[in-house]
């Protein structure tokens, strides 16, 4: 089978199990949706949830973000891990928005990439859940999904994001996106199924006896 064959066939069944998709992290304005994304790195959207409350009830805004010390952030930020570099990366961010950018999140991937812990996927998420504009964000987990569901042999979630693009719709990205993240911690979780146990993946290779190795991220 074919790859444009297997997209619409994941297209089809994605849509009969996911035909909404309400955005997983809790935000109220994009500098609120641009800082989860960031605390998500290697963490739960649940995490994340759980945390965000406390600290956009101090700040929720670059303005008031800017003036909270690292230090009061860190204690916030904590149980997302990787917290010394998140709250040093908040409160630069801030600082930079309100300096560089009249404190409003940018429009465009480049002045987002260039903010302090904001890496393409990142700026994908925001460009396309906070903005509206088409973006396929990849991260391991949907590079990992990819490569089991044979739409992509990239080493490295650039490739994969490359590869997805080339294969899905422009139009569907922004909901294909989040549908594929859902269907992955649902159905085809990373230490289940292994390529051979899910709809999708029996779909895709109905005869695949062998568990599928994700290639490194």
């Amino acid at each position: 089978m074919i790859r444009s064959e297997k997209a619409k066939k994941i297209i089809s069944i994605l849509n009969k199990i996911y035909p909404k998709t309400p955005i997983p992290l809790n935000h109220k304005n994009n500098f609120e949706l641009l800082i989860s994304v960031l605390l998500s790195a290697q963490c739960t959207d649940k995490r994340v949830n759980e945390v965000t409350p406390f600290l956009f009830k101090k700040a929720n805004t670059p303005a008031k973000m800017k003036n909270i010390p690292i230090n009061v952030i860190y204690n916030i930020v904590r149980p997302c891990g990787l917290a010394p570099q998140k709250s040093k990366a908040i409160s630069k961010l801030s600082k930079i928005l309100m300096k560089k950018f009249d404190g409003k999140v940018p429009e465009n991937f480049e002045d987002l990439e260039s903010l302090p812990g904001v890496g393409h996927k990142t700026a994908s998420v925001v460009m396309s859940q906070g903005f509206g504009h088409p973006a396929f964000p990849v991260d391991t987990h949907i590079h990992r999904l990819a490569q089991r569901w044979g739409l992509t042999n990239g080493k490295n979630v650039k490739q994969t994001e490359i590869d997805l693009k080339k294969i899905f719709p422009e139009k569907l990205w922004n909901k294909l996106h989040l549908q594929i993240i859902f269907y992955g911690r649902e159905y085809c979780e990373a230490r289940s199924c292994y390529g051979i146990e899910c709809k999708i993946c029996k779909t895709c290779y109905p005869q695949r006896k062998k568990p599928i190795k994700t290639k490194k991220a």
